[in-house]
């Protein structure tokens, strides 16, 4: 070992699915940290990961962990407190180091059970779609980060994720719940409103082979419009034209295929409604 690797800062990873994997790859690979280990529900995955990020330990159980200096809980959103708390019930008699969630939607104080020992508590937020941890890793350079937590902890998740290209910024943690769904808007609906409109074309009589490519057509060229005209301008479709009668009867034919989609085609309507009139979706 190098005395340049040997005196990286230290980075435990628990949990290691897309996100995790992407971010400890990317920090081993810029000399962020030294992945020292990495734990998940099993030692197989934990093996898997460690393979992927091309460093650390693979262990079972987190009383298997070393002390670090940063600990990294890469869990679902549901398993950060309980991870927490069997993190300090476990190891929190360690050296006391910086704990980061990744959680767009909970606090940093999520992981209380750790500050009451002593550690520094953060949670940063990479605004980017980890759907494939090998795109995420060509795509992070230029991802915006949204941070919250304590002031030394903000300072060491800002320096990690600075390093491999992220730009951060600050958020109140009582802003988070609409931060977080306004990524949800922007990315997560996007793939359900895609596999909606590719199955209401297949039972709607289009050749199989031309669904995708009606998809395809739609997706980029909304795309390019939305980027080089913005939302507004690039709004078109019965609700942009004011058009009352087709939203009844075609939101009546959704509401007849599926009472969700028959909800969905309303309120996205009526928010189509508000951006074509005011050029907001939402009211002041």
């Amino acid at each position: 070992m190098s005395s340049t690797t040997s005196s990286l800062p230290t980075l435990n990873l628990v949990g290691a699915g897309r996100v995790g994997k992407t971010l400890a790859r990317l920090w081993r690979q810029q000399s962020t940290y030294k992945v020292q280990a990495v734990c998940t529900r099993s030692l197989e995955s934990a093996r898997g990961a460690v393979a992927h990020i091309g460093g650390g330990l693979a262990v079972a159980e987190l009383d298997e962990m070393p002390a670090a200096d940063v600990w990294l809980l890469a869990v679902p959103d549901a398993q950060i407190a309980p991870t927490g708390r069997a993190l300090a019930a476990t190891r929190g008699a360690l050296v006391p180091g910086t704990a980061l969630h990744c959680s767009g939607f909970l606090p940093a104080d999520t992981l209380v059970a750790l500050r009451a020992l002593g550690w520094h508590l953060a949670s940063a937020h990479p605004a980017l779609s980890f759907a494939d941890p090998a795109t995420a890793e060509r795509q992070f350079a230029g991802t915006v980060c949204a941070l919250e937590g304590d002031p030394q902890a903000l300072q060491e998740a800002e320096r990690a994720l600075a390093a491999i290209g992220g730009r951060c910024f600050v958020l109140d943690e009582t802003a988070k719940p609409l931060y977080h769904g306004a990524a949800v808007f922007a990315s997560n609906f996007l793939p359900v409103l895609q596999a909606v409109a590719a199955e209401l074309w297949q039972g709607s009589g289009v050749p199989p082979e031309l669904v995708a490519t009606l998809a395809a057509q739609f997706l980029r060229n909304a795309a390019d419009n939305v980027l080089k005209l913005g939302p507004a301008a690039a709004l078109t479709g019965p609700a942009a034209r004011g058009d009352q009668g087709v939203l009844i009867a075609q939101g009546a034919a959704m509401a007849a295929r599926d009472d969700a989609l028959g909800e969905a085609y309303r309120s996205l309507s009526t928010l189509a409604g508000r951006l074509a009139r005011s050029g907001r979706a939402l009211p002041p």
